[in-house]
């Protein structure tokens, strides 16, 4: 390949392509609102525990429980008199961990299982691809409690079964990439000069594939959140005391019959704002990293 194509001249022709691609997407008016969204939970989840120390294990104070809304506290006290505000901060590095590590799994496994499916053909790409389609069978939340079930409740085991259950959709990504590339010049070329198998594979089809695997990344971020929370809020993620999103839900829903919403709602928000900034940035990163798609309007 670097006979044909100086190494020089493929650097300046990404540089170009990420050049506009960021600048399409910055023209996209929902992507900057889910850029700002994901990067104050991240400068949140990042600051917290050097800004306001927090121990979950002693922060009690019954004779606080369920108080509103106050200058005191923002949002208002839990069931056990803990402040949610200072909670709610807190629950955010939880549920950024948690989706970026279930995610950075199912995307470096899925998309190794997708390359060598689709690369190596045959019976390894039947063996492969018929235990995704086997897992894809499975409703994806179903699957995840039931792998946590097996393995017990807890913030690690919740991480890898949100990751297991992402790898079928990012094996069947890698693949078609893989299927789509493999008969493009640059990859003949590359095998004509004798470049071996893992080097064609990795050096020349994945970089070039690699576009829709960030999209399904950034867009996975969001559904991992989503079904961290809902295993929190059954009892399966992160156990008490610890403030994850979905736990604090758990444990204050039942208090709305006595008129305390705010243990819920502030949660609640938190979960739907981390969601709605990550889809935001994947449609806009979607849009953005495909070079057919031209965005003409800096509106929605």
């Amino acid at each position: 390949m670097e006979e044909f194509v100086p190494e020089v001249a493929k650097k300046e022709a990404q540089y170009s392509f990420f050049k506009q691609a960021a600048r399409r997407m910055w023209d996209t008016r929902s992507a900057r609102i889910g850029l700002f969204i994901v990067a104050f939970f991240v400068i949140l989840a990042i600051l917290a525990p050097l800004v306001l120390p927090y121990d979950p294990k002693t922060d009690s104070n019954l004779p606080m429980k369920l108080k509103p809304p106050s200058w005191e506290h923002p949002f208002g006290t839990d069931q056990l008199g803990r402040d949610v505000l200072v909670r709610v901060i807190h629950g955010a590095p939880i549920s950024l961990r948690v989706g970026i590590s279930a995610v950075a799994f199912g995307l470096i496994v899925g998309t190794f299982l997708g390359l060598i499916a689709g690369f190596f053909r045959g019976a390894l790409d039947s063996i492969i691809m018929r235990s995704m389609d086997i897992m894809l069978a499975f409703p994806a939340t179903l699957l995840a409690i039931a792998i946590v079930a097996m393995r017990g409740p807890g913030l690690n085991n919740t991480m890898l079964a949100i990751g297991i259950v992402s790898v079928p959709g990012y094996a069947r990504i890698a693949r078609a990439a893989v299927l789509a590339l493999q008969e493009r010049e640059y990859v003949s070329a590359a095998r004509a000069i004798g470049a071996k198998p893992m080097r064609v594979l990795f050096r020349h089809i994945l970089p070039n594939g690699i576009s829709p695997l960030v999209v399904q990344a950034t867009l996975n971020l969001a559904t991992a959140v989503l079904e961290a929370a809902a295993l929190g809020f059954l009892g399966l993620g992160a156990q008490p005391p610890q403030p994850e999103w979905g736990a604090m839900l758990s444990d204050s829903y039942k208090f709305l019959t006595v008129g305390a919403w705010w243990p819920v709602l502030f949660p609640g928000l938190g979960i739907m704002l981390t969601v709605l900034g990550f889809n935001l940035l994947g449609d806009g990163l979607r849009d953005a990293l495909d070079p057919r798609m031209i965005v003409k309007s800096k509106y929605f």
